[in-house]
């Protein structure tokens, strides 16, 4: 009887495990009616001939599309499944990340973040662990913020924030907001009284972004 493609992907998967001149953890499988393509890496040319063989030896297999590639210890490391290892490596090791609430998607090193988080720090740091790792050339962060920022709450933040700083009111500024957005306006005395409201802004739960129309009176 004529094997299925899923069962000879299978058998083709077990010979190369059985292999021991194999590593067969980094050699992807795919089989399309009959032919098998071989992707990843190997340590040197030996393994490589050595894992077609072992495709050969499996009963089913009408061709094979080898595609596997040569790459020594001291190569850098920048395959999207090594990218995508080194970046879950990384949200698990920052202790602010929720790391089993986000997902990481790499291809050809571009890497894609999604999931649903409750801060934005937390979608905002995911974003600067993945932009760490070497090989990625870009980043796109669809973490969604759960929950909605409470004016209150961020108007609360700032003057606490301003509080803790000589000299500072915060009677002036002005808080509104429209879904995960803040809008902050009014007037403050100096520049550096901007930025502690903004980041004041940052810090409340449900905000993913925070519009700056404070003007500075002097």
């Amino acid at each position: 009887m004529k094997k299925t493609d899923s069962q000879l992907q299978h058998d083709v998967m077990a010979e190369l495990e059985w292999e021991p001149a194999v590593d067969q953890a980094e050699i992807g499988v795919a089989v399309t009616d009959g032919v098998v393509t071989l992707t990843g890496y190997v340590k040197n040319f030996t393994e490589k001939l050595a894992a077609e063989k072992a495709v050969r030896r499996v009963a089913g297999v009408r061709a094979i599309a080898e595609e596997i590639k040569v790459r020594l210890a001291s190569d850098s490391k920048t395959a999207d499944h090594e990218i995508a290892k080194r970046i879950l490596d990384m949200i698990a090791w920052t202790v602010s990340i929720p790391d089993d609430k986000i997902k990481v998607k790499v291809e050809h090193g571009w890497v894609t973040l999604s999931g649903t988080v409750d801060w934005f720090f937390q979608s905002n740091e995911a974003r600067k662990a993945a932009a760490r790792v070497s090989g990625v050339v870009g980043v796109t962060n669809l973490i969604d913020v759960k929950q909605l920022p409470a004016r209150a709450d961020i108007k609360d933040r700032i003057v606490s924030a301003f509080k803790r700083q000589a000299d500072l009111d915060a009677a002036g500024v002005t808080v509104t907001t429209d879904g995960g957005t803040v809008k902050l306006s009014g007037k403050v005395h100096a520049w550096n009284e901007r930025g502690i409201a903004e980041r004041a802004a940052w810090s409340a739960p449900g905000v993913t972004k925070v519009e700056d129309h404070l003007t500075v009176q002097y």
